[in-house]
């Protein structure tokens, strides 16, 4: 119970380890949170020109641009918050104090993850409530329950992508995070987020079903637009992929990351700071 119990301290030192990181770059977080805000604002006003739509589908068509928007800016905070962190001690230079702490690697991972979890959320409910000021949003039939339970299930899978793309600035520091915007723009590609997957072509859908965003946005869109219950057949579509995703991208993840951990350590890249 002891050691449970300093574990979970341990876990909470990261995450306030993390949160001074972004204290200390507050400039660079007002940029991405403008940035994310005037995207979502510029798809939305894309979305009310869309020629030849009806004015009875136009609410609904910017809701579903909304949703994709609000969605995405959530899990790229999220997915970029472990690999960033990597980044960030590589410039602070306490990058090898940290991977030579008598902490487990899972334990230094859990709380990075927990805050990139919160730090994305904190960010969407901003964008969202600065957005809602611009559009009259009817929420009415959405069942927030539905919203809440696919999104913890997207935050999961989301986290086991991320801690994979961390070995990207942990090998490569000068390029590392450059080639982790790769994946992530990958997946924004793949995964529906502004149009159905259905118009891509079909080498595009298969990859889609590999993206866990793919099945957090139909989960989201049919628990805010169709009112859709946890146990209706329509999310429990996109519920099962996503458990199947976070089983096994997590420990893949970690698994990953410990093995570019010794490789880092045994070459001595640990040392060079980017």
């Amino acid at each position: 119970m002891s050691s449970l119990m300093h574990q979970g301290r341990a876990s909470y030192a990261f995450f306030e380890r993390n949160w001074n990181l972004t204290k200390r770059y507050w400039a660079w977080e007002l940029v991405w949170l403008f940035y994310n805000i005037v995207n979502g604002l510029s798809v939305m006003y894309i979305g009310l020109s869309a020629p030849g739509l009806p004015k009875s589908q136009q609410a609904g068509f910017v809701l579903t641009l909304l949703i994709g928007t609000a969605v995405w800016s959530y899990l790229s905070v999220t997915f970029d918050g472990v690999s960033e962190m990597i980044t960030l001690e590589r410039w602070e230079g306490t990058i090898e104090y940290t991977f030579m702490a008598p902490i487990s690697r899972l334990t230094h991972l859990i709380g990075s993850c927990w805050y990139a979890i919160v730090h994305g959320l904190l960010f969407t409910v901003i964008q969202l409530l600065i957005v809602a000021l611009f559009f009259s949003l009817d929420l009415s039939r959405a069942n927030y329950l539905t919203v809440i339970f696919v999104l913890a299930l997207g935050s999961i899978s989301f986290i086991g992508f991320g801690i994979g793309a961390a070995v990207l600035p942990l090998l490569f520091t000068e390029r590392g995070t450059q080639m982790s915007y790769i994946i992530r723009a990958s997946l924004l590609l793949v995964s529906g987020v502004y149009y159905p997957v259905s118009v891509l072509p079909q080498w595009m859908q298969v990859l889609s079903k590999a993206s866990p965003a793919t099945y957090v946005l139909d989960g989201l869109r049919q628990g805010l637009l169709q009112n859709q219950p946890i146990w209706s057949p329509e999310v429990w579509a996109s519920t099962w992929p996503l458990l199947i995703t976070g089983i096994i991208s997590v420990p893949v993840g970690l698994f990953v990351f410990q093995l570019a951990e010794r490789h880092a350590k045994r070459t001595g890249k640990l040392k060079r700071n980017g």
